[in-house]
């Protein structure tokens, strides 16, 4: 063989392994095509497929000067035939970009094949911990947030998934309405049992509307109390608005010693009240603490004959 032959050859060769490689990598092609074929018609035949999530409702259980309670609702629908495991819940509420709060709920639950299932996701907003962190969100105002939720899940063919959910809408930031007593009108006056309508100003310091329902407080005169009393009739206070309500009630005088000659006497004495309102709001129902502390009161007569007019009888605050 010459040596002009040799060429030849090695022309032969470098063809044969480029042959080779594009027949290897025509193989490998078509096994994965094969596979994902293969892939196709069992999930086409077995029915697997990617789950749905929905926020469905958004709850506000508990609202109060301290704290709001919230619970998110999640709807998750699995279409598969095999349950589902929900590996992780990860979520964060923001306001205007900042965060609130965060956490991560691990191994969340399992949704049943073929089924759909309610998720509840339970957080917290303590507002100290929020007005510590931003001087601007004041009591009394509503606040914009945007809920995020990743939910990861693992499904058979396709594996871990993460579903991402986002919600937006307003929370409150409540402050305790200001009450102070405008008088004491005197329907029947005795030592033995008085009855009296009390006038209360109550001032709502907050940027929504409040719908009274009920009021339970008590009244200390000069450190005596005068008995406790309840609201008879609703009242809707406006935001950042003032209502004047009626509230009956009765005591014995005899029982306040100096206190009440003080206060027939023109010198005054120190009255203070503590409660609390049931009111509904537009982010559901509150409680809210009431109270005065160091107000200051007096009879005042507004006749200097002493008749009968029903006015002659009002303690003025």
């Amino acid at each position: 063989m010459s040596s002009s032959d040799k060429p030849e050859l090695v022309e032969r060769d470098v063809k044969d392994k480029v042959d080779d490689k594009e027949d290897n990598s025509g193989f490998i092609d078509k096994v994965k095509g094969f596979i994902h074929d293969i892939g196709e018609k069992i999930e086409e035949t077995i029915g697997f497929g990617k789950p749905t999530a929905d926020v469905a409702e958004i709850h506000l259980p508990c609202i109060n000067l301290e704290k709001a309670e919230i619970v998110v609702d999640v709807l998750i629908k699995n279409p598969n035939p095999v349950p589902i495991p929900l590996v992780d819940i990860d979520y964060l509420i923001e306001s205007d970009g900042r965060k609130l709060l965060s956490g991560l709920i691990p191994d969340a639950g399992t949704i049943h094949a073929h089924g759909e299932e309610t998720v509840k996701i339970p957080v917290t907003l303590i507002y100290d911990d929020i007005k510590s962190t931003y001087d601007d969100i004041k009591p009394g105002s509503i606040i914009p947030y945007r809920l995020k939720v990743d939910l990861i899940v693992d499904v058979p063919v396709f594996g871990r998934l993460t579903l991402p959910l986002e919600k937006t809408g307003e929370i409150p930031i409540p402050y305790k309405p200001d009450i102070d007593m405008e008088k004491i009108h005197f329907e029947r006056f005795s030592w033995e049992e008085t009855i009296a309508v009390l006038h209360l100003k109550l001032e709502n310091m907050n940027d929504f509307d409040l719908g009274l329902n009920a009021l339970d407080y008590e009244v200390w005169l000069s450190e005596v109390s005068i008995g406790s009393a309840e609201l008879e009739k609703s009242a809707k206070i406006g935001k950042n608005g003032i209502s004047y309500i009626e509230i009956p009630i009765s005591f014995r005088p005899k029982d306040f010693g100096s206190a009440l000659w003080d206060m027939i006497r023109g010198k005054g004495t120190g009255y203070s009240m503590k409660g609390h309102i049931n009111v509904d709001t537009p982010f559901g129902a509150m409680k809210l603490p009431i109270s005065k502390e160091g107000g200051t009161t007096r009879l005042k007569k507004n006749r200097e004959d002493g008749g009968d007019d029903d006015d002659d009888d009002d303690d003025e605050v």
